[in-house]
């Protein structure tokens, strides 16, 4: 793959249209190679999978020749290089579930649907967290999921750079959520130490430091303050929805109400209100 700064692959760094003609299926199909049945989408396939398996690192046109039992030539028929092959591997990925329902009936539930679905992504290819995707290319894959999301939240009454805002928002909660369980999942495969060993060892001294009385807001905290049990990723996102709830709250109070005059009566000849004719008899 391409890298950019510190080694990280990068979205966005192969050829621009080349990498848009193949998203979108606009530019001219490959010459057919010597291995009957090769396509563009069996290559993407075996990338993600690689890279599922591996890591991102492991990708590269030499492994995937071999993936598919083809030569390394054959392959730059259908993807230009490493840096196109990323961008199709990201759309590939973000393809969305065709069930209207799994964004429910109103903007929380999307919001709410969409945070739950993003970190079982990441879940599903932690390598996603190893590239940098602050230039996505737009595929499909990824405008139809933003169709499907936008959609859904347009009821809240927000500007569309804010409705963008919020999507933004919940996508870096949600990676910065990722990131953490992948970085726990790294570190107890590279030390052979399981979280609660970890926490175990470092117990007794803990504990003296919290007789000593230097800490006492930390010695007061309840025993599970810090236990696996709590849910903290669906705390953090309830919060978020809490605080976008007050901000439609707020702009659905604040904004005027359109005012509604009375019907006229009758009109005269100058478009002014007739009055009665005065009763002679009174």
């Amino acid at each position: 793959m391409t890298s950019g700064s510190g080694g990280m692959d990068t979205s966005g760094s192969g050829d621009i249209v080349r990498t848009l003609h193949l998203l979108w299926d606009t530019g001219p199909r490959p010459s057919r190679g010597p291995k009957p049945g090769l396509t563009l989408d069996r290559i993407v396939e075996a990338a993600v999978r690689v890279a599922d398996a591996e890591g991102l690192e492991a990708v590269s046109m030499r492994r995937l020749s071999t993936e598919l039992g083809t030569g390394t030539m054959t392959l730059y028929r259908y993807v230009p290089g490493k840096g196109e092959l990323l961008d199709l591997m990201l759309d590939r990925v973000q393809r969305t579930d065709d069930d209207p329902s799994v964004y429910g009936d109103d903007w929380r539930s999307a919001l709410e649907a969409l945070g739950r679905e993003n970190l079982a992504l990441y879940q599903r290819h932690p390598w996603l967290l190893k590239a940098n995707q602050s230039r996505p290319v737009l595929g499909p894959s990824a405008v139809e999921g933003m169709e499907k999301v936008i959609s859904r939240i347009k009821p809240m009454g927000l500007s569309d750079p804010e409705l963008v805002s919020a999507v933004v928002m919940i996508d870096s909660y949600v990676t910065g959520a990722a990131r953490t369980q992948l970085y726990a999942q790294e570190a107890e495969r590279t030390t052979g130490l399981t979280d609660t060993e970890f926490w175990a060892a470092q117990y007794p001294v803990l504990e003296k430091a919290m007789a000593s009385g230097r800490y006492p807001v930390m010695a007061a905290l309840s025993e599970d303050s810090f236990g696996a049990d709590f849910d903290h990723f669906e705390f953090g996102l309830q919060r978020i929805l809490d605080g976008l709830a007050a901000l439609v709250t707020h702009r659905r109070e604040s904004t005027p109400k359109p005012h509604n005059p009375a019907p006229p009566g009758p009109k005269g000849a100058r478009g002014t209100a007739r009055p009665a004719p005065a009763d002679p008899h009174q």
